[in-house]
């Protein structure tokens, strides 16, 4: 594998990496419904403001959402939706793992 090949696949690690946390989850999932204000965010996660800015800026490094400043308040919204497929595609992995423990002889 050359630089550039493993330079793209780094890449590609942060960004599912960024999605690699509970809350963060729970975020990209909420902000596929639309866009949210942080605070109206913190109160869904039920951690302080601080917490949840924290776990939304490792979302925006990575590209996933894209913050609004509007006087004192910051919204955030999905930039790519696109990661809801990966996340589909994560369901179907724990929906198969599941079928074949359960055929699977005690």
């Amino acid at each position: 594998m050359d630089n550039a090949l493993k330079a793209r696949y780094r890449i590609r690690a942060g960004i599912i990496k960024a999605m690699a946390h509970p809350t963060r989850l729970f975020l990209v999932e909420e902000l596929s419904r639309g866009e949210r204000c942080v605070c109206e965010l913190t109160d869904m996660v039920g951690d302080d403001i601080s917490t949840v800015s924290k776990h939304l800026a490792v979302l925006k490094n990575a590209g996933i959402v894209a913050d609004d400043k509007r006087g004192t308040q910051v919204f955030y919204s999905l930039r790519c939706p696109c990661v809801l497929n990966f996340l589909s595609c994560v369901e179907s992995v724990l929906m198969t793992n599941a079928a074949e423990r359960a055929t699977m002889p005690v």
